[in-house]
């Protein structure tokens, strides 16, 4: 069993009032999620297939709200509840907002590789 607390984990992202630090946990790898009313991760995306983000995450809003377009249309998540998106998709901020997620670690730091994470 592990378990990690936000302040553990390492900064990957940080600027512009994004936050994103990440852990690994097995083959998993959490990450604990701040951004900014207004945050559009398309520009951050754009390169990668179909301009939107190709690995799998499954968390938990903890505050604030999303939209997140597909190529299947668009779906709002709301503070206080546990969500899935699948390969492809892009968020978009609507409010202030703070999440956790898991995600594959294979593919998540080929996403991270690609928006430049470290900056």
């Amino acid at each position: 069993m592990t378990q990690v607390a936000r302040e553990q984990a390492t900064v990957a992202i940080e600027g512009d009032g994004v936050e994103l630090r990440t852990a690994e946990v097995g083959d998993m790898t959490v990450a604990f999620v701040m951004v900014p009313k207004g945050t559009d991760f398309a520009p951050a995306l754009k390169g990668l297939p179909d301009d939107s983000c190709p690995c799998p995450h499954w968390g938990y809003m903890l505050h604030g709200r999303l939209q997140v377009r597909t190529a299947d249309g668009e779906e709002v998540y709301d503070a206080g509840k546990a969500f899935y998106w699948a390969p492809g998709h892009v968020p978009v901020a609507l409010e202030d907002s703070q999440w956790i997620d898991f995600s594959p670690t294979e593919l998540f730091d080929k996403v991270i590789a690609h928006i430049g994470g470290g900056s």
